[in-house]
């Protein structure tokens, strides 16, 4: 593999050099903002102070403040990175370029998943060279989280982290021309968390004519907290760290190992805090405490809302889940097993019913009591009520073209366990296996290439034109496209769907 330094690119702020490498050519750590420093850590992202000279764009850069959390026996890093890489300017963007320097091609901009609190656009798994490959200018994003980005501090800006993203998307649809892209055909996607943000974005009034399509991967738009509730989670971390529950309260405590123990402490499974909604709900199950708010100027209106107002029409939608999410985070901590012994009814349900109403009669719903264990019925429940039934609300909702899809290939790790679990789609989507494969790899030591090789060219061909091998999906017809089996059938609706809004 040859590598060399591109010839220049001139964008608003400056001349840009990237690293050629073989025939591509990537771009690394381009700032979209400034620094989120200072007086800036808790504005919306400002514009980048122009420099002079070429910037070299050949290294990866900081990212946010984050502290990794590990998953038992699973090398997580290819999904997540190893974690923070420290510095100033961490609102950067990464772009890979085609060969050939053919202008006005696709363009992808991928947004991480990680819960909001973990996570980079470096992550391995997220190899943007092989959508260049394949004619694609591809570019991924970093943002501000946790505390920086998704806490509705009094005074401070909601959804910093979403407007982060905006600025990002604006600085695509204004610069992305240099680099060969065609600021007119922009397909968003993401996972998990950055999916959950992208159905944000589609409902969202700032964010629209930025993106023609949208890919959400295991995501959807029921993951906001009204700002009233979310807040408690602010007087909470305040009262943790002995500061006021306000901007020069937060201001005070600096991105540093004593913030990231607070956000670690509220994000224990027993930290005592009640963050569900009048309804009684909790939207995330305690994922995550740190979630995009709605009732400001971002989100104006919860967005299944903004969506039955024809918030989104214009965005050509594909959205889906894996079979089997919460595998991920139930069978390698090893809680689904621990739930079968004869206080299993009782441990699920206490579990459940922190996030839902009528948790009992959920398990029941999902098989528990006749027959199967109670750590199954509550992992298949989960499933459904955290991921793939609200991505169905989602697809319901949405005016526009929505294709629904379902990734169902099981991984083999755990004893054949783990499933098709939560994150298992991405290598497929990048064709990048390699950085998912081995003894403690997400996909085991032998997943099928073939497989990966027909799910990256659905979403290259999305994103070129928008045509997909299935029937669109509506309340009615219920098409939902399986890509191992490459079978679209009506899916019936889910037995969570009693439980959900």
């Amino acid at each position: 593999m040859s590598y060399s330094l591109s010839d220049p690119i001139t964008t608003r702020a400056g001349m840009l050099k990237g690293l050629r490498i073989g025939d591509l050519t990537a771009f690394r750590g381009i700032p979209y903002a400034a620094s989120p420093t200072g007086e800036r850590r808790f504005a919306p992202p400002e514009p980048v102070a122009p420099w002079l000279g070429i910037r070299h764009a050949v290294e990866a850069g900081p990212n946010a403040p984050q502290r990794l959390r590990t998953v038992p026996d699973l090398d997580a890093a290819p999904l997540i990175g190893h974690g923070w890489s420290k510095g100033d300017d961490y609102l950067t963007l990464d772009i890979w370029q085609p060969a050939g320097g053919a202008d006005m091609r696709p363009v992808m901009v991928f947004i991480h998943g990680g819960g909001f609190v973990v996570g980079s656009k470096n992550a391995a798994v997220q190899d943007g060279a092989t959508f260049a490959r394949d004619g694609i200018v591809y570019v991924a994003i970093n943002y501000r989280m946790g505390v920086d980005g998704f806490l509705p501090i009094p005074g401070v800006p909601t959804n910093l982290g979403l407007r982060d993203m905006i600025a990002a998307l604006g600085w695509v649809r204004d610069e992305i021309a240099a680099f060969g892209g065609d600021p007119a055909n922009v397909t968003v996607f993401g996972e998990s968390a950055g999916a959950m943000a992208i159905a944000d974005l589609i409902a969202s009034p700032l964010a629209r004519g930025l993106f023609r399509r949208a890919i959400v991967q295991s995501g959807h738009g029921g993951m906001t907290r009204a700002i009233p509730v979310a807040q408690r989670l602010v007087h909470t971390l305040a009262k943790l760290l002995g500061i006021t529950p306000d901007r020069d309260g937060f201001a005070r405590i600096l991105p540093s190992e004593p913030l990231l123990d607070a956000v670690d402490a509220v994000s224990l499974p027993t930290a005592r805090i009640d963050l569900r909604g009048p309804d009684g709900r909790e939207p995330v199950f305690g994922i995550s405490r740190f979630i995009p708010v709605h009732g400001d100027d971002v989100l104006p209106l919860e967005p299944l809302e903004a969506l039955r107002q024809g918030a989104g029409t214009e965005v050509e939608l594909l959205i889906g889940s894996n079979r089997e999410e919460m595998n991920l985070y139930l069978v390698p901590s090893g809680v689904r097993d621990k739930l079968s012994n004869r206080l299993g009814k009782l441990l699920a349900w206490f579990v459940l019913r922190k996030s839902l109403p009528h948790a009992w009669a959920a398990l029941k719903a999902y098989g528990m009591g006749r027959g199967k264990p109670a750590g199954q019925a509550l992992t298949d429940a989960m499933s459904d009520l955290v991921f793939r039934c609200p991505a169905r609300r989602f697809a319901e909702e949405h005016r526009g073209k929505t294709h629904v899809y379902e990734f169902e290939w099981r991984s083999p790790r755990f004893d054949g366990g783990l499933g098709a679990a939560h994150a298992m789609e991405l290598p497929f989507v990048f064709d990048s296996l390699a950085t998912c494969t081995g003894v403690e790899g997400l996909c085991g030591t032998a997943p099928p290439q073939e497989l990966a090789t027909r799910i990256h060219a659905i979403w290259v061909q999305f994103a070129r034109d928008g045509t997909l091998p299935w029937a669109p999906f509506d309340r009615n017809t219920r098409i939902v496209h399986s890509l191992e089996a490459d079978r679209a059938a009506f899916e019936p609706v889910m037995p969570a769907a009693a439980f959900l809004p």
